[in-house]
C-alpha cells in the first residue's frame, strides 16, 4: 500500500515574486507602482500627482505625501487580489524617511512583504 504524501498549501513564494514594488522621488512628487514582472505591465500605481489626492495633502513631497501614497497602493493592490509583493530598491535608496513611509504604510494596509 502506498501512502500518498500529505496535501500542502501552494507556497506563498510562488506568488510573490512576479509583483515587484518600484518607487520613484522627484523634487516635487512621490509616485509608486508594483509591476508585473513576466508580462512588464503595471499591476497597480499611485502617485502625489493624482488631481483627486492633491487637495487632501499638505505637501506633495514629505514623508506625510510618501504614507498617504503607499497606503493608497496598498488598498489598490488589495482590490485586485495582489496579497503580497517584493521590493526594489536602486542603490541609492537607503530603508528611511520616504522609502521607509511607503514600505511601511503598504505593509500597514495588509499587504505582505519580501
Amino acid at each position: 500500500m502506498v501512502i500518498p504524501p500529505p496535501v500542502r498549501p501552494p507556497r506563498i513564494i510562488n506568488y510573490l515574486k512576479p509583483y515587484v514594488l518600484k518607487m520613484h522621488f522627484t523634487n516635487k512628487f512621490v509616485n509608486a507602482q508594483v509591476i508585473h514582472t513576466p508580462t512588464a505591465t503595471v499591476a497597480a500605481s499611485a502617485s502625489s500627482q493624482e488631481k483627486l489626492l492633491r487637495p487632501s495633502m499638505e505637501s506633495t513631497q514629505d514623508v506625510a505625501a510618501a504614507a498617504k501614497i503607499g497606503k493608497l497602493l496598498g488598498e489598490r493592490l488589495l482590490l485586485q487580489g495582489i496579497p503580497a509583493i517584493s521590493v526594489f530598491l536602486k542603490r541609492e535608496q537607503k530603508y528611511h524617511g520616504k522609502v521607509k513611509a511607503v514600505i511601511d504604510s503598504v505593509r500597514e494596509a495588509g499587504v505582505k512583504l519580501l
